[in-house]
């Protein structure tokens, strides 16, 4: 199973009067993201199924990923992928869906940070830039060491040395 773990793209700042799921993306997001998405379609990125988080900015991060990637289904909305999700929750989630061979799941810091890292085996902690997806290979039932398979920068550019991609996620993206 090949899975693209996605941080949504750049979004409104935190203010007291906007609740925290409906902050949005904003013009820099958006553009920096298709950027990156257009990197993922390069690289033959096809998943069967996207998965995103409920919230706004994530839906909208999902939903350009899915315009660029030529993706013709529809975009899985997964409660579990809400801010809180943690890497023990990944293979549970990945098991309702035991067909697909190839998932992108679109969420949050520090989450998906630390999916990154149990991926990785790693015990610094990561952080995806904003925008950022790192993709790695797996057997489907979650047995084996997770091969690491490229980085896409919230840029665009496309990292493929696993020591490079860790600096970076180390630096936070």
């Amino acid at each position: 199973m090949i899975i693209h773990i996605v941080r949504h793209a750049e979004a409104i700042e935190r203010t007291p009067e906007l609740p925290e799921e409906h902050r949005y993306l904003t013009r820099r997001g958006r553009r920096r993201f298709r950027k990156a998405a257009k990197s993922l379609a390069t690289l033959g990125t096809e998943p069967d199924l996207i998965l995103t988080s409920p919230l706004v900015r994530a839906v909208q991060t999902a939903d350009i990923l899915a315009e660029r990637l030529r993706y013709k289904r529809e975009l899985i909305v997964a409660p579990q992928l809400s801010p809180g999700f943690r890497p023990e929750k990944l293979d549970e989630l990945l098991k309702l869906y035991p067909q697909v061979t190839e998932i992108a799941l679109v969420g949050h810091e520090p989450d998906l940070g630390m999916v990154t890292q149990a991926l990785f085996g790693e015990e610094a902690s990561l952080t995806l830039p904003k925008g950022g997806t790192v993709t790695f290979k797996r057997s489907a039932n979650g047995g084996g060491e997770p091969l690491f398979l490229q980085m896409v920068t919230g840029t665009g550019r496309i990292v493929t040395s696993r020591g490079k991609a860790l600096d970076r996620l180390r630096q936070g993206g």
